[in-house]
């Protein structure tokens, strides 16, 4: 009898340690189900670049087109599209081209031209920080590169143009969030290029107005011996789990862009669970 009740109390001892030990991290997390991480986030629109890091085998195609007017600058209209393929290793592979419809003229070796056309094309990755995929605080960094001798005449550069940023994330409740940057980027790869680059930071706030809407908005300072500021809000609408149509208005506050205005609208497409 007493062999038989040691025997008992051993297998219900040991009956959850046998359960938990089938579940997985992501099982155990009670946030893996949260319409934060849930639903789908892009690295648009604004200043601000999202902390999630696409999980392995699931690719993100960001687009958008925007028209920046007043100020002292030229008007101008940028078109721009961002790949994101999720990769081992809490890793995320991203490549950016934008193209300019029209720009001032500039001088090059070949003589006077329009900067006009393609953007460098920009490569980088995003490295997850954070413990796992769902977690409520979201911690990575960005890595990215503008390569050299790639995009229309007017506008190519020959040396790399390396940027960072730290990115996080924190879940506010179950579906709102609140972002920030913190980056720094240059032209060149010399010393002297460093003492010339600029520094960014940014604070956004992004949630749900109903079950398929939400709003977006956005403060962002950057620049170095001039701190240039602005603000950017917007709306998106997710028509499907796999889609979000946004749009957005932006102004420049203070800096060299001061009351330079944006309108802009994008799409984004998410394959993969």
């Amino acid at each position: 009898m007493r062999k038989t009740t040691l025997l008992a109390a051993a297998a219900l001892l040991g009956s959850p340690g046998l359960t938990l030990a089938q579940n997985t991290a992501e099982e155990n997390n009670p946030n893996v189900d949260a319409p934060f991480v849930r639903n789908i986030r892009a690295d648009r629109p604004g200043q601000t670049i999202t902390a999630q890091v696409l999980q392995p085998g699931r690719v993100q195609l960001e687009t958008g087109f925007q028209r920046q007017f007043g100020g002292t600058s030229l008007a101008q209209s940028l078109s721009a599209g961002t790949l994101r393929i999720g990769f081992f290793n809490s890793m995320e592979l991203r490549v950016t081209q934008g193209y300019f419809h029209n720009g001032p003229t500039v001088l090059t070796e070949a003589g006077a031209v329009e900067a006009r056309g393609y953007a460098p094309v920009v490569v980088g990755t995003k490295l997850m920080l954070s413990p796992n995929y769902d977690t409520r605080t979201q911690v990575a960094i960005l890595v990215e590169a503008a390569v050299p001798n790639t995009g229309s005449a007017g506008l190519r550069s020959s040396t790399w143009a390396p940027g960072g940023r730290l990115l996080v994330s924190e879940q506010i409740g179950e579906r709102y969030g609140l972002e920030a940057n913190f980056g720094f980027s240059q032209r060149g790869v010399t010393a002297k290029d460093i003492s010339n680059g600029q520094f960014l930071g940014t604070l956004a706030l992004n949630g749900p107005l109903t079950d398929k809407t939400g709003f977006f908005v956005e403060a962002y300072g950057g620049g170095r011996s001039n701190l240039s500021t602005g603000t950017t809000t917007g709306l998106y609408w997710r028509p499907i789990p796999q889609m979000r149509v946004d749009v957005t208005a932006g102004q420049a506050i203070s800096g060299l862009a001061a009351g330079t205005s944006t309108v802009g609208a994008g799409l984004t497409f998410k394959l993969g669970q």
